[in-house]
């Protein structure tokens, strides 16, 4: 077995046995790894409460044959309190960690999705805002190739009266091809501006029902490309 050292970031954990535990991690070099943590279940374990989801950690990890490194040592980069004594900021970051879960292959490094994904946690540990899951999650679909059209109708190339969204035609729909889901104006800034460079100015946007609108279109295009649902979206609706 070979040891390596990297940065990470918890996704999510399960029980093995009696004692251990297993850590899913995106970690900076390395990009997705499964490793096993020994004995973290038990009350002595020096860092098994540093292996929970959200905590950014320094890690120090045997590389196995199989699928499975072995968890040697972690030391605790950010511990992101705030996102862990708040039910709803854990929720929202859940759905953060779920989704590059779902898209992050194994050991395949991505220093983009790691830095984006760390940069969102610490937002919404620091400064929690309506717009940062749905707008991370924009982005995300974007770093895959997947960023919806918005500046013209996908189907007629019209860049007026664009009154609907249809993840299977790839972006926005004008009044005379429209299909899929309404979105309004307002709807349809916001996202450009996470798209466009404005997400500073997207994350300040505070009208309930833009939130709300943005939130259930940007979940409903991710779901279409995982082809699945994400739980901790639906655990927080």
């Amino acid at each position: 077995m070979s040891l390596y050292r990297d940065d990470g970031i918890v996704l999510r954990t399960w029980r093995l046995g009696e004692a251990d535990r297993i850590v899913v991690l995106l970690t900076s070099d390395h990009g997705k790894v499964r490793g096993v943590a020994k004995g973290v279940r038990k009350t002595r374990s020096k860092f098994g409460g540093r292996l929970e989801p959200t905590s950014h950690v320094a890690v120090q990890l045997h590389r196995g044959r199989g699928e499975l490194d072995v968890v040697t040592q972690a030391e605790t980069l950010d511990r992101f309190a705030n996102l862990r004594l708040d039910a709803d900021r854990f929720a929202e970051a859940s759905a953060l960690l779920e989704a590059v879960d779902i898209v992050s292959p194994d050991r395949e490094p991505d220093q983009r999705r790691y830095q984006m994904l760390l940069g969102a946690l610490r937002t919404l540990d620091e400064r929690p805002a309506a717009l940062i899951v749905p707008a991370f999650l924009l982005k995300l679909l974007a770093h895959e190739g997947l960023a919806p059209k918005l500046d013209a109708c996908v189907r007629c190339g019209a860049d007026a009266q664009l009154v609907a969204i249809d993840p299977g035609e790839g972006g926005v729909l004008c009044s005379d091809c429209r299909q899929g889901r309404a979105v309004s104006p307002s709807a349809v800034a916001v996202m450009r501006a996470v798209l466009g460079g404005g997400l500073s100015e997207a994350l300040a946007v505070t009208d309930q029902r833009v939130c709300v609108e943005v939130d259930v279109v940007v979940t409903t295009m991710v779901e279409y490309h995982l082809e699945r649902r994400l739980r901790s979206r639906r655990v927080l609706d």
